[in-house]
């Protein structure tokens, strides 16, 4: 493609080795209460749905790919301050590794 010229598909992400793409899960907007928060009051969700998966670290003896334990579509929760944020087509995305998840959820 041109330099300059727009693709009319989207952009999409694809991690690398052990890293994993999370849509995280959206801000509660009320507690269970009923009280409704204020943006500055909502906690960052630690939880989210796995977007893609990359290959699997390299296993440094015997040059195989170690697969990754989680897959497309798994509920996830992660730690605190786990991966980096980006902005892709208006979407925001985590990119973690597989060391930042601290389990699957299971439905």
């Amino acid at each position: 493609m041109a330099k300059g010229s727009k693709s009319s598909s989207s952009s999409s992400l694809r991690p690398l080795h052990d890293k994993i793409i999370v849509r995280r899960d959206e801000a509660q907007t009320k507690t269970s209460s009923g009280i409704y928060l204020p943006e500055t009051g909502k906690e960052r969700p630690k939880s989210g749905i796995v977007e893609a998966v990359g290959t699997g670290a390299l296993n440094t003896d015997t040059g195989e790919r170690i697969p990754l334990s989680v897959k497309k579509g798994d509920k996830v929760i992660f730690t605190s301050y786990a991966g980096t944020e980006v902005k892709l087509d208006g979407d925001e995305l985590l990119i973690m590794s597989e060391e930042d998840i601290l389990a699957v959820i299971d439905e």
